[in-house]
């Protein structure tokens, strides 16, 4: 299948996000660092929560071999409810299309906001490929399950017309976080998210942070993989969980992070909107005891 058929018809009007000319024609000798992989997710292109402008700053630092697209590319939740399609929108995603092109493998694996492209599982679009989850081995031969992760959240599962309510109390709460980095801009201080920081005061919120890494990893061992990397709940993490590696990559809306490979096969997650600090790494090779046994569907119903 090609990038001309109609992937979004579903959407309001019939209009794509794959339209307009490319705004991101710079030469790949622009980009400052190599890595084997690259995972990205929780963009919100159509929502004017997400970072475009960075997040096309960060796809221009870099090449890689791999890219995955660990889902929430693309909100269309909120399409639906209000078409918001800016032109730094369209430049990331002709930026996506044109590593594509150039020899990166690009892969998107749907999440929650972007299912509409689940109906489309095993196809491919102007060199990307669309898949409902992925198995990647690392350069030093480990073997990581990709899933976007909203499997795991009992919220979107189980009760869904509460997952939309609290993704509008969202916007509600990154409008002023808009607002508020404005404001620190003029004053010459850094971003800062707000929305981020009031999740992780909560102790409740904290609790289904732990509770959903816990099961992800937990069903990363099932399937016999060494690690985990999804995305989903905008908390960027790495770090051993009974054994198991678990890589969240966070969201180009509140933490501005990616998680990456290097050649070696060590993992870092990279915080692009605090890039002075340092950032988060696992080393190449780690004490993980493989796992046998044929892989396992996602067990939702124990959350439910």
């Amino acid at each position: 299948m090609h990038i001309d058929q109609p992937f979004f018809k579903a959407w309001p009007g019939g209009q794509g996000p794959f339209l307009g000319g490319e705004g991101s024609g710079e030469s790949a000798s622009e980009a400052t660092q190599r890595y084997r992989t690259v995972w990205i997710s929780d963009v919100h292109l159509g929502t004017p929560g997400c970072q475009a402008v960075a997040l096309l700053e960060f796809l221009k630092h870099f090449e890689s071999d791999h890219l995955f697209l660990v889902g929430d590319i693309i909100d269309g939740w909120q399409l639906r409810r209000n078409w918001y399609w800016p032109q730094a929108h369209n430049d990331v995603v002709q930026k996506l299309l044109r590593k594509a092109r150039k020899g990166t493998q690009v892969v998107f694996i749907p999440g929650n906001h972007d299912e509409f492209a689940r109906r489309y599982l095993g196809h491919n679009f102007g060199g990307v490929d669309v898949a409902e989850e992925w198995i990647h081995e690392t350069a030093d031969g480990r073997k990581l399950w990709i899933t976007h992760g909203d499997l795991f959240d009992g919220v979107i599962q189980c009760a869904r017309w509460l997952a939309h309510l609290g993704d509008s109390a969202y916007g509600v709460m990154l409008k002023l976080n808009q607002h508020l980095n404005s404001l620190r801009a003029r004053l010459g201080l850094p971003y800062w998210s707000l929305s981020r920081y009031l999740k992780f005061k909560v102790k409740r919120a904290a609790s289904y942070v732990g509770d959903f890494e816990a099961a992800v990893a937990r069903e990363a061992r099932k399937r016999g993989a060494h690690g985990v990397v999804c995305g989903h709940i905008h908390h960027a993490e790495l770090r051993e969980i009974d054994g198991i590696t678990y890589a969240n990559d966070g969201d180009w809306v509140e933490s501005l992070t990616a998680l990456v490979e290097h050649a070696d096969g060590r993992l870092e997650i990279i915080e692009w909107g605090e890039r002075d600090r340092p950032s988060r790494e696992l080393p190449p090779t780690h004490e993980i005891p493989a796992h046998a046994g044929e892989f396992l569907p996602a067990a939702t119903a124990e959350l439910c």
